[in-house]
C-alpha cells in the first residue's frame, strides 16, 4: 500500500517511515497541511496517517476539507490528545480511526493494515434495501437515487451490513470485519460512525438499526 504520513515531528516521521517500509508499504512524508495537500494532488494513497497538531493548521480541519472534497481515502489521526471529546471531533470531521500518542508502533501498523484492507470479495454487484442501494462493485451508496458521500470506514460498515440484507450483524463481527480487531478504541469509533451514517442516510425510518446487546442491521421499515 501507499501511505502518506503527515507529522511535523521529524523523529516521528522517520520512525513511521522505517517501520511502514519494513512492512512493505510505500511511504510519502509531509510535515505540514500544505505539503500534505500537494502530495495528495500529485498522487493517490491507500491510507493517510495524519497528526492533529501541525504548524500551518489543524489535522482535523484538513481532514474535514478532504472529506468535503470527496476524498474517501482512509485517515488515521495521530494526536497527543487522548480525550474522548477530541477523538469524537476527529471522527466527526471524517477520520476513520484515532490513535493517541505515545503509541506502540505495532498497533499503528495493525491499524494501517486494517484501514487499507478491502475485506472479503462479494459476488453480488449491488444490494437494495428499500430506497437504499449499495453498489458493491463501484463502492457507492445511494438513497432514492441520491448518492450518499461516505468515508472509507463508513462505507465498509454499510457494506458489511448490506451483504446480510437486513440480517443482524453481531457487534464483535462488525468490529473485526472493519477494524480487524476488537478493542475499546474501535468500539468508541463504531458508535460515532454509526450515528454519522444514520444522519447521512436520512429518511423517515432509522435505516441503520441498533439491537441492544446484539448488533446492527441495515433495514427499511417504513
Amino acid at each position: 500500500m501507499r501511505i502518506l504520513v503527515v507529522d511535523d515531528h521529524a523523529a516521528t516521521r522517520k520512525l513511521l517511515e522505517r517501520n511502514l517500509e519494513l512492512a512493505s508499504h510505500g511511504v510519502k512524508l509531509a510535515a505540514t497541511c500544505a505539503a500534505a495537500s500537494d502530495s495528495l494532488a500529485a498522487g493517490a494513497f491507500d491510507v493517510i496517517v495524519l497528526d492533529v497538531m501541525l504548524p500551518d493548521g489543524s489535522g482535523i480541519e484538513l481532514c474535514s476539507r478532504l472529506r468535503a472534497a470527496k476524498l474517501a481515502t482512509p485517515i488515521l489521526l495521530l494526536t497527543a490528545r487522548g480525550e474522548v471529546r477530541d477523538r469524537v471531533h476527529g471522527l466527526e470531521a471524517g477520520a476513520d480511526d484515532y490513535l493517541a500518542k505515545p503509541f506502540a508502533i505495532a498497533e499503528l501498523c495493525a491499524r494501517v493494515n486494517a484501514l487499507g484492507r478491502r475485506g472479503p470479495i462479494v459476488r453480488d454487484r449491488a444490494v437494495t434495501i428499500g430506497p437504499i442501494r449499495v453498489d458493491l462493485e463501484a463502492r457507492r451508496v445511494s438513497v432514492a437515487g441520491r448518492e450518499v458521500p461516505l468515508t472509507a470506514k463508513e462505507l465498509a460498515i454499510v457494506e458489511v451490513l448490506a451483504v446480510r440484507r437486513g440480517g443482524v450483524v453481531a457487534r464483535h463481527h462488525l468490529l473485526a470485519a472493519v477494524w480487524g480487531d476488537v478493542d475499546p478504541t474501535a468500539e468508541a469509533s463504531l458508535e460515532v460512525l454509526v450515528g454519522r451514517i444514520r444522519r447521512k442516510l436520512g429518511g423517515g425510518a432509522p435505516a441503520l438499526q441498533t439491537l441492544r446487546g446484539v448488533g446492527y442491521a441495515l433495514q427499511w421499515t417504513q
